[in-house]
């Protein structure tokens, strides 16, 4: 009787890809009373057929990776706990930010900063400076206010803080300072997410007012959006909201 064949190595792939569809089929907008799906909400979400869902769902739970309750329905298992309690721990903030905060500096040209919240000011804890001679002079340990500049309002804003002003920066999903802190400086914030949409800061793009002005932020704020998506992806964040604020600015541009 001939050996049997290892699979194809298109054949191992598509295995993995069906893999990943089922665990990806469990969505955060389902929330906790409808964290388990049917069968067939599988096979509709996935596209799979079921006899395909069942064989893979099969080994998946012999991995832990997936649950079968026993009303049939499926739900994630602890070992996809255990993977993304690994992945926290291993993070290191500034190896996902900073790449691609030296990236956005290199498309447009000025200084990047990070800031995050610390009670009642707001402290920078990473910067790419630009290559001009002349530019915004802001270091990482920087302690600057809360309540004025681009970034400290976007931190307020993203923090539930009252208030239309802050409602509109939510709503846009960036908040534009000219020469409010400093009339010689301006700049343009966005929100970075992480696990469980929490905010872990704000990006902020800022130079000289002679060079930052409305029609800089217009020509910038897509690559300020694609550095906030990308962060909040890498960061294990939810980027859909950014994404709609990006593609609304776009159609309203």
């Amino acid at each position: 009787m001939p050996a049997e064949q290892p699979p194809k190595k298109e054949e191992g792939v598509a295995v993995i890809d069906r893999a990943c569809a089922i665990l990806f089929a469990f969505r955060p907008e389902d929330g906790p009373q409808n964290a388990a799906l049917t069968l067939a909400e599988l096979a509709a979400r996935t596209g799979l057929y079921k006899s395909t869902l069942l064989r893979l769902a099969g080994a998946l739970i012999q991995h832990r990776l997936l649950l079968r309750l026993e009303d049939g329905r499926y739900q994630l298992g602890p070992a996809t706990f255990g993977l993304g309690a690994l992945y926290q721990r291993s993070l290191n903030l500034g190896d996902i930010l900073l790449p691609l905060m030296r990236e956005l500096m290199e498309k447009s040209g000025e200084s990047v900063s990070f800031y995050v919240r610390d009670n009642a000011v707001r402290v920078c804890l990473h910067r790419v400076d630009s290559m001009h001679v002349v530019r915004h002079h802001v270091r990482e340990g920087d302690v600057l206010p809360l309540e004025t500049g681009s970034g400290g309002r976007a931190l307020l804003a993203f923090g539930h803080e009252p208030g239309e002003a802050f409602e509109q920066i939510r709503r846009d999903f960036y908040c534009m300072s000219i020469g409010e802190r400093d009339r010689e400086t301006s700049g343009v914030s966005m929100p970075v997410f992480g696990v469980q949409n929490a905010l872990r800061g704000v990006i902020t793009l800022a130079g000289p007012s002679s060079r930052i002005d409305r029609a800089f932020v217009e020509t910038n704020l897509d690559a300020l959006f694609d550095c906030a998506v990308r962060a909040t992806d890498a960061l294990g964040g939810d980027s859909r909201a950014l994404r709609a604020a990006r593609q609304a600015h776009a159609q309203g541009a």
